[in-house]
């Protein structure tokens, strides 16, 4: 990993807070979307963090958001390995069935143009501390049908999908970004290692593991730079990463962080998610959780 020399300021806004552990932000249709994982709600809430709305209560606990193209919502729902849909009177229904495509929780996504789903899973027990293992990568076409895309992920995580058709994938616990080329059918191709923060874990118990990665990139957000803002999971940072993983800017939170997206009125806030750790029953007794905001010189840009 390359530092860029930087004399950036960054000014961190707490907008919302007294949640228990905040995933997936989405900038839509005007408004901050974001999930609760365990008090088990979908939120939005207006640029400035006020007019807070629950969207949808996802009792097997909601992850990755994203939208078809006729605006109806998607969200993950963890522990029963499925997507959910809901529909023009607020129901949710089983948008797919991925239980028999996963060996753990399914958890961030990212929905293109023709409302194809792209989604990773842990691969292990992460909270039970069993040994790290591969994953897999996951489309879910607009059908509900499900493909497996790809193979040998160490935690597939947040992914964006840029203007020109790449989807750029994190493996929280490779150590990389890991790019790929998006067919016409959706297939993927080329894959390639986009950003490198430090060698490819070779061990499987998880605190070795832990004790290897340099970057754990987790939840992330395209500019129109081409360049990612990426949350460090273990580095209480966001960071500003260049292809080849040059970093242009670190942003210490003084907390956990784990995810982040560009949006607002001009594209130009990064609102991120922090806690002070991701560990499970920690978050469940706790109300530590808050949505903060950063202005950034450069717009939001790609999907989502």
């Amino acid at each position: 990993m390359e530092t860029d020399e930087t004399t950036t300021n960054f000014e961190i806004s707490t907008i919302a807070d007294g949640f228990a552990y905040l995933e997936g932000p989405r900038w839509h249709d005007g408004r901050i979307w974001f999930v609760d994982f365990y008090t088990y709600r979908v939120l939005s809430a207006a640029e400035d963090g006020s007019d807070l709305r629950v969207e949808a209560h996802v009792p097997t606990q909601p992850s990755g958001l994203g939208w078809l193209p006729d605006g109806r919502l998607l969200v993950v729902s963890m522990r029963d390995a499925r997507i959910l849909r809901r529909e023009a009177n607020g129901e949710l229904v089983t948008h797919a069935d991925l239980s028999d495509h996963v060996s753990g929780h399914p958890n961030d996504m990212v929905v293109d143009a023709q409302g194809r789903a792209f989604v990773g899973e842990f691969g292990f027990d992460l909270m039970g501390g069993a040994p790290l293992e591969p994953a897999v990568l996951l489309r879910v076409d607009p059908d509900g049908s499900v493909t497996t895309v790809a193979h040998d992920m160490l935690f597939p995580n947040g992914s964006v999908i840029t203007d020109s058709g790449v989807l750029l994938v994190n493996e929280t616990f490779g150590n990389c970004v890991t790019a790929f080329d998006i067919g016409a059918d959706g297939a993927l191709d080329n894959r390639r290692v986009w950003a490198q923060f430090g060698p490819r874990p070779t061990d499987r118990d998880l605190e070795l593991v832990l004790g290897q990665i340099s970057v754990a990139p987790d939840g992330c957000g395209l500019d129109a730079d081409g360049a990612l803002w990426i949350a460090d999971a273990l580095g209480n940072r966001l960071l500003h990463v260049r292809e080849g993983g040059h970093v242009i800017d670190e942003v210490p939170t003084g907390t956990g962080v784990f995810a982040c997206i560009l949006g607002g009125s001009d594209g130009r806030t990064l609102f991120a998610c922090t806690a002070p750790d991701f560990h499970e029953e920690a978050r469940k007794n706790a109300r530590e959780g808050s949505l903060i905001a950063i202005r950034t010189a450069t717009p939001h840009a790609g999907t989502p």
